[in-house]
């Protein structure tokens, strides 16, 4: 009689030490919460009420759709663990403010339905859940993705929505005169502040930088993906040009403008979707930047970051292969 197979060991683990960091998934997403509130902030200051219309309508729709799948799926609903919420709010974060309150919330469904559980749900999903649902949206309705609203400040006042740019797109179209500024396309104070036109939670640098900082000082994030990202971009705005029919931007500029603050410090640092490993985070962060900086330099869109988050997100499972520390002991 032959010998009966074994069962092939589906949980596997390394042999120690181990050691447990005392962290939780609920008390890591709450603090991303908290870490972003700033930047909300900043978007009702400059956007009004309709900011935190279309953030709510974000976060309660992925809420709700992570908790009817949990559901059906026959699984515990753990929605109170706050990574649905996150998702929400970063996807409402990469939303201009004018857009309609249905959008969010198509774009929370399909980003928490397709982006995270299609893949088996937390800690299993390949592509960041927030920038599946904005790439939806965008391509399905692109002309409400790209209708721009201008700050609510005296400087932008008299100025038509419907006509109104961001930094990067009057870039792009050379049109200099859509946004108006003291040097140049815009004064770099105004992007530091937030006081220009762009998605809620990505115009104002100083408020991204403070949830950063926070996120840093509590451990959440490591310095090498957002330092790597933004230097990539900083470093080829400085050394290619842009191309014939687009005006050029200085490197800060690059990196106040658009939603490359955003990105890289709360996108590119997700804990699922990047990398593990120090050495894989500065892959995973250049990698994002090359991409970004060509696509705005020399593509057909003004902005990259969500399209090189994605791209890199697929190479994360490569990157961890062979960026693998050595066994303790040997």
């Amino acid at each position: 009689m032959a010998a009966r197979k074994q069962p092939e060991r589906l949980f596997q683990v390394t042999p120690a030490p181990h050691f447990h960091s005392g962290e939780t998934i609920p008390r890591v997403m709450w603090a991303v919460v908290i870490s972003l509130a700033p930047a909300l902030l900043a978007g009702l200051y400059f956007f009004g009420w309709r900011s935190l219309q279309i953030s709510v309508t974000a976060v309660v729709a992925a809420v709700l759709t992570e908790a009817a799948i949990q559901r059906l799926r026959g699984r515990p609903v753990t929605v109170s663990d706050g990574s649905a919420a996150v998702a929400g709010l970063l996807l409402a974060f990469n939303l201009p403010p004018g857009v309609p309150l249905w959008l969010p919330a198509v774009g929370a469904v399909f980003g928490i339905a397709v982006g995270k559980h299609a893949f088996g749900g937390l800690g299993q999903n390949i592509f960041n859940p927030a920038l599946v649902g904005r790439v939806f949206v965008m391509h399905s309705w692109l002309g409400t993705m790209t209708t721009w609203t201008p700050p609510r400040t005296s400087l932008y006042r008299g100025v038509d929505a419907l006509t109104y740019a961001t930094p990067l797109g009057a870039a792009k179209e050379a049109v200099e005169s859509l946004v108006p500024g003291a040097d140049g396309l815009v004064s770099t104070a105004d992007m530091f502040w937030g006081n220009i036109g762009g998605c809620i939670g990505e115009t104002s640098a100083l408020a991204l930088l403070l949830g950063g900082a926070f996120l840093l000082w509590r451990g959440y994030i490591r310095w090498q993906t957002p330092v790597s990202f933004i230097a990539a971009v900083g470093i080829l705005a400085w050394l290619l040009p842009a191309s014939e029919d687009a005006l050029a931007l200085t490197p800060l500029q690059h990196i106040l403008g658009g939603g490359l603050l955003l990105g890289a410090i709360f996108m590119a640092t997700d804990m699922v979707t990047t990398p593990v490993t120090g050495t894989g985070m500065l892959i995973f962060g250049t990698g994002c930047g090359v991409i970004t900086a060509l696509i705005r330099l020399y593509g057909g869109f003004p902005e990259g970051v969500c399209y090189s988050i994605l791209i890199m997100n697929a190479f994360t499972p490569l990157i961890d292969r062979y960026t693998r520390p050595r066994i303790f002991g040997t």
